[in-house]
């Protein structure tokens, strides 16, 4: 593999569950998904993440979808789990359990329990390097109230506890700084919705969500966005884009499930575990709508 296993696009993928059992991952229909995602052109996936329900999981049902992954994934496809745990040794181990099952890197959250202190950040990020696979941080200040700033990530990088950041912050202008502060930390598009602004910037990779449903389509706006060719990137995202910025809101899970449900040769989403319910009925119109017509436009 010539690129970086965090380089291109690697999908923060779903978990569907069995109707029969709440709390059971359908890991057949997961592993289905997952070789879909790679036919259609994409570089990897990353279960486990918050897209993935993680929460909801039990350490043992974690791992079982690394592995499932993992078994799923053909040669060259990146598999590169979301490790995020209250405690910094159950993130640990559960980056044990990806070394273990043969994946290249790992994606970690600050700690999200409490309004964590930069040098418990610090702390965190150390335990879990202990495992001796590469770590590419997650910047969710949303969800954890913990925010990996510029000058926090660069004491990270330096530290070799880091290889790059998931930036979800939806501030573009971080990139910028971070590059000044510290070239060589790769800064990875986390939020679907400012994916071509980063793109241009130069980012080098996008943890995304919408591939899930539209994999194909998303892949070649990366690739145009990256090689600055706009007259093909801006069409595409300014049709993905009524999508893309669900990425960034509470539903997502939700959303992103649904569209699914919608897209021929996808895995029906289904539903989500509590207490994630139902999406409102205004915005489950408004997905619906929206991705009726990226199907219409020929977006696959």
């Amino acid at each position: 593999m010539n690129r970086k296993p965090w380089h291109g696009v690697l999908v923060a993928t779903p978990l569907p569950w069995k109707e029969e059992n709440d709390d059971t991952p359908d890991l057949d229909a997961y592993a289905a998904h997952v070789r879909w995602l790679a036919a259609s052109g994409c570089d990897g996936v990353t279960p486990n993440g918050s897209l993935g329900e993680y929460q909801n999981l039990t350490d043992d049902q974690r791992a079982a979808v690394v592995r499932t992954a993992v078994q799923a994934a053909p040669d060259g496809f990146v598999v590169m789990p979301g490790i995020g745990a209250y405690g910094a040794k159950q993130a640990r181990r559960n980056a044990e359990v990806a070394g273990e099952a043969g994946c290249p890197a790992v994606m970690l959250l600050p700690p999200n329990s409490y309004r964590a202190r930069p040098a418990d950040v610090i702390e965190h990020y150390r335990i879990v390097a202990e495992a001796g696979v590469p770590i590419v941080a997650y910047n969710n200040p949303f969800d954890t109230k913990v925010d990996l700033v510029p000058q926090l990530l660069a004491q990270l990088y330096s530290e070799g506890l880091i290889v790059a950041v998931k930036e979800f912050s939806g501030d573009v202008r971080r990139f910028y700084e971070l590059r000044e502060l510290v070239p060589e930390l790769d800064v990875l598009a986390g939020s679907d919705d400012v994916v071509l602004e980063l793109a241009l910037a130069g980012s080098p990779g996008w943890i995304a969500g919408y591939p899930n449903a539209f994999p194909a389509s998303c892949v070649e706006l990366f690739a145009a966005a990256r090689a600055r060719e706009l007259d093909k990137a801006l069409p595409l995202y300014e049709a993905l884009h009524p999508l893309l910025r669900w990425d960034s809101k509470t539903e997502f899970v939700q959303a992103i499930k649904l569209s699914m449900d919608l897209v021929p040769g996808a895995i029906d989403g289904g539903r989500c575990q509590p207490p994630r319910g139902p999406l409102a009925e205004a915005d489950a119109a408004t997905i619906r709508e929206a991705t009726e017509k990226a199907l219409a436009a020929g977006l696959h």
